[in-house]
């Protein structure tokens, strides 16, 4: 049985790294950003390229409040965000790389998180370059300011044309480079650069998602056809 496989593979691992993506989270209510009912298709990404957000500051927050800190506000963790916290905190994972910038990981309790694309759960200053908070910024009043400097506040999560915070991206070829397991969770393997970590990986791969992604056929060794939450409450499970 395919996981009773994955299960054993977990337990004995001495290096599991998680790398997550947008389908962990959208049984928590979150929508993906492609597809059918996902965010593009109901509003533009211009709002999240760093030139217009520059030039339109205002217009681009008022779109990026009501996406990420409005609508996103109530979400809660899932199943499997908790899985992932329960195998950290046995220390069986060693770390999770995700691509979301929710911040539900940490939420479920997990510690060792790298967030690739950054975090909805800070702003940074365009100008003096310091970091606050977002509870302690007021969105009432769009674009936000920096208290400091004056400058205008943007999400500290990485927008169109912008680069991987070099300390996520170092971090997570490392870990991808250690691995001798890694679980991969609501990923399609479509955005670079991230996409290409998990072929850095020279160990054995568990594929979770409930279609196939680019890593199916070229990377998994085993592949759990399930939703996140659904397959992870099932490897819990053997615990």
């Amino acid at each position: 049985m395919l996981y009773e496989e994955a299960i054993n593979l977990i337990k004995n691992s001495k290096t599991l790294v998680a790398f997550t993506g947008a389908g962990i989270s959208a049984e928590s209510g979150i929508p993906t950003f492609r597809g059918k009912n996902g965010i593009w298709s109901k509003y533009d990404p211009q709002i999240l390229d760093i030139d217009y957000f520059k030039n339109y500051p205002k217009e681009s927050w008022e779109k990026i409040k009501e996406i990420f800190y409005d609508y996103m506000r109530d979400v809660k963790p899932n199943d499997a965000h908790k899985f992932l916290a329960f195998l950290e905190d046995k220390d069986i994972l060693k770390a999770t790389i995700t691509q979301n910038i929710d911040g539900l990981h940490q939420a479920a309790g997990s510690k060792n998180v790298i967030e690739f694309h950054g975090t909805t759960k800070s702003v940074v200053c365009l100008g003096c370059r310091k970091r606050y908070p977002s509870n302690d910024i007021n969105l009432s009043d769009l674009p936000p300011i920096c208290p400091k400097c004056g400058s205008v506040l943007k999400p500290d999560f990485v927008f169109f044309k912008e680069p991987i915070p070099s300390d996520a991206y170092r971090q997570s070829y490392e870990y991808m480079q250690k691995a001798d397991l890694l679980l991969i969770i609501g990923t399609t393997g479509e955005i670079m650069p991230a996409s290409e970590f998990p072929y850095i990986c020279k160990g054995k791969v568990i594929e979770i998602n409930p279609e196939s992604s680019k890593y199916t056929e070229t990377k998994t060794d085993i592949f759990l056809h399930e939703y996140a939450g659904i397959a992870s409450k099932k490897l819990w499970e053997y615990f």
